[in-house]
């Protein structure tokens, strides 16, 4: 294990800890670590926090940031998977359907709030780039003349829309009801169908 994940794992499992105690149980020099951590600082692992000492100057402790959590073993997807399974099998495909149109309905509702005070077609798909961005999509826009694109970059719901494809069909439903009386929407570009993204067309009216 490299000398920065061993800090990190320390850091996971003791908490905000000094270079010089981090030295210590690595068996290193201080400045060593120091340049670890500098690494581990610039890559948005690791802040530190300066706490005044009884004596002389404060001491400075680091601890991990949640970005650090790319780390460690995630298995939301798999409890993802699990979950929806566990629905189909209590509820059965009735009761999974309910839940995809719950979702829809919640979102358009957060959607439409947040776009309430633009009139403009291409502002309310920046409002729409902006809260698809903090959901994990890692959302742009384009414009070829007339057609706008929204491109999807990642999904943060991939397991779920691979093991139960009405939630792709919900996305898609969720655009076109927003954007209704106004323009269409189409998905030109799939991530599930093997697609570096999703890219949907909008097309004023």
């Amino acid at each position: 294990m490299k000398t920065s994940e061993k800090i990190v794992q320390m850091l996971k499992t003791q908490g905000p800890l000094t270079a010089k105690v981090l030295a210590e149980e690595l068996r290193l020099t201080t400045m060593g670590v120091r340049q670890h951590l500098q690494g581990l600082e610039d890559s948005g692992d690791v802040i530190f926090e300066d706490k005044k000492a009884a004596r002389g100057r404060p001491t400075r402790f680091w601890s991990l940031t949640k970005q650090s959590n790319n780390h460690f073993t995630d298995r939301h997807p798999e409890l993802t998977v699990q979950l929806i399974d566990s629905v189909k099998t209590i509820f059965g495909e009735q009761g999974l359907e309910q839940l995809i149109e719950h979702r829809e309905l919640a979102s358009l509702e957060l959607y439409l709030s947040a776009m309430d005070s633009k009139t403009d077609l291409i502002e309310k798909l920046e409002v729409l780039k902006k809260l698809r961005t903090d959901e994990g999509y890692m959302a742009s826009i384009e414009q070829e003349e007339d057609i706008l694109w929204l491109l999807e970059n990642h999904c943060p719901i991939c397991a779920a829309a691979s093991q139960c494809l009405n939630f792709c069909r919900s996305e898609l439903q969720l655009f076109q009801r927003l954007f209704e009386g106004c323009a269409t929407v189409s998905r030109e570009e799939h991530i599930i169908e093997g697609a570096r993204r999703c890219a949907y067309k909008i097309v004023p009216i």
